[in-house]
C-alpha cells in the first residue's frame, strides 16, 4: 500500500512540475480516448444486462404486466444508448 501511495505521489509531482515541452503527444490523447470510449461501452453493456435481467424477472413474476413492462424495458434501453452515444461522440471530439 505504501509503494501505491508513493507511485500516486510520484506521478502527480511529475504532473504539476511538467514543462510545456512535456506535453501529452498526440499518440497519448488518441489512449486516452480509447480508454474513455471503452468504458462507455462497458457500462452501457452493464446497463442493458440488468434492464434485460429485471425485465425477465419481472415478467416470470408477474406474466399478466409483461406488455407494460416490456414497453418501460425499451424506453429505458433507448435512453442508456442515447447517453451511450453522447459519451462516444465527447470521446472522440
Amino acid at each position: 500500500m505504501k509503494s501505491l501511495k508513493l507511485l500516486v505521489l510520484a506521478v502527480a509531482v511529475v504532473a504539476l512540475t511538467a514543462d510545456p515541452i512535456m506535453a501529452a503527444e498526440e499518440g497519448l490523447i488518441r489512449i486516452g480516448k480509447g480508454i474513455g470510449i471503452g468504458l462507455s461501452l462497458l457500462g452501457a453493456g452493464i446497463g442493458l444486462g440488468l434492464i434485460g435481467k429485471g425485465l425477465t424477472e419481472s415478467m416470470a413474476r408477474q406474466p399478466e404486466f409483461a406488455t407494460t413492462i416490456q414497453t418501460g424495458a425499451i424506453i429505458f434501453a433507448a435512453l442508456l444508448e442515447g447517453v451511450t452515444l453522447l459519451a462516444l461522440l465527447f470521446c472522440l471530439f
